[in-house]
């Protein structure tokens, strides 16, 4: 099938100063659909050359038009205020949002064409018409949806899992026993209940985009960083802490950070009110608050590096399998064939 795919965001690394979690997941998808022989255009602007000067048209094909598809995947983009919702052509626009209602207008509400919505922010509102459109199937990266969306989860490639060292992980040194990587977004509670009490009393650091640090003047936070440094920070780690805003929380919803974690060998703790934690990490890295948090890093720093630290890391990566790409895969080839059936 030619699938037309709308996407704000890179391919590649990108560049440092965006909130761009799909660089994680993203090609590893098209990847896997180019594999299984769909064709692939991609529909919003190219910014990994525009914007990052990563020429990548050798690999992939852009196009700003519309040209004609079998089928349309939305990454669902929602307005916000001074950046999308803007007219076009002043200062700070950027048009992924005029781009996505054109897309929409003609292919899912003209054309006909089938429409996949991968609501990865859980943006897209319950009353929204496009839920109930014939032509369309919303998706959600979460085990527990909205009522009558298909769980879709960011996908990890089967080889990245298969490929990874439980031993050789255990081994690494590990200098700093707490990071957080990630942006502030809705965050706050879950950031004061489970991590900044248990930061305060370890060497720890925190990475990302946070615009207002003034409740913690004493925590270490570094900044956004570039996007092929995540691994190093976590590779460097003992344990991090997933922290997730409620409506992610609510629904189960696991972001990239899960698995950057673990490949890296960097245990992940999880609080424990994440609905169905326990399918996510093994049931010792669930959380309760900041103190259960300081206890559990105190336990890990006694076992790092020993057969048992290997152990643990290998129960995380068996709990990645249902990222497996080749899982996901299997979600959108019955979804591109039977969207009917949705």
């Amino acid at each position: 099938m030619r699938i037309g795919f709308s996407f704000w965001g890179f391919l590649g690394p990108g560049i440092t100063d965006t909130p761009d979690g799909g660089r994680s997941h993203r090609r590893t998808l098209v990847d896997g659909l180019r594999a299984a022989g769909h064709d692939i255009v991609f529909l919003q602007p190219n910014r990994d050359l525009c914007e990052a000067g990563d020429d990548l048209t050798g690999h992939y094909r852009w196009d700003v038009g519309l040209p004609n598809l079998d089928a349309l995947f939305l990454e669902w983009r929602w307005p916000i205020p001074g950046r999308n919702t803007t007219v076009c052509g002043r200062p700070g626009h950027t048009c992924d949002l005029h781009r996505q209602g054109e897309l929409l207008d003609h292919y899912t509400h003209q054309v006909g064409t089938p429409t996949l919505l991968w609501d990865k922010d859980r943006q897209l509102l319950a009353t929204d018409p496009l839920r109930r459109a014939h032509n369309v199937t919303v998706c959600e990266p979460a085990p527990h949806p909205t009522p009558g969306a298909v769980p879709l989860l960011f996908p990890v490639a089967d080889t990245a899992i298969d490929a990874a060292d439980p031993a050789a992980l255990a081994a690494l040194p590990r200098r700093i026993p707490l990071v957080y990587v990630g942006n502030q977004y809705d965050r706050d509670h879950a950031f004061d209940t489970y991590f900044a009490p248990a930061a305060a009393q370890l060497p720890h650091l925190i990475a990302g985009k946070w615009t207002d640090i003034r409740r913690w003047p004493d925590l270490n936070f570094i900044g956004r960083v570039p996007f092929n440094r995540v691994s190093a920070i976590y590779a460097d780690a003992l344990a991090t802490v997933l922290l997730v805003p409620a409506r992610y929380a609510e629904a189960g919803q696991m972001t990239q950070r899960i698995f950057e974690a673990v490949l890296a060998g960097c245990v992940p703790l999880l609080p424990r009110d994440v609905r169905g934690a326990d399918a996510l990490v093994p049931s010792s890295l669930i959380v309760r608050d900041a103190t259960e948090v300081r206890h559990r890093i105190g336990w890990l720093s006694e076992i790092a590096g020993t057969g048992d630290h290997a152990n643990l890391i290998a129960r995380c990566l068996r709990q990645l399998d249902p990222f497996r790409l080749s899982t996901q895969l299997e979600v959108l080839t019955y979804l591109l064939h039977h969207p009917e059936s949705v």
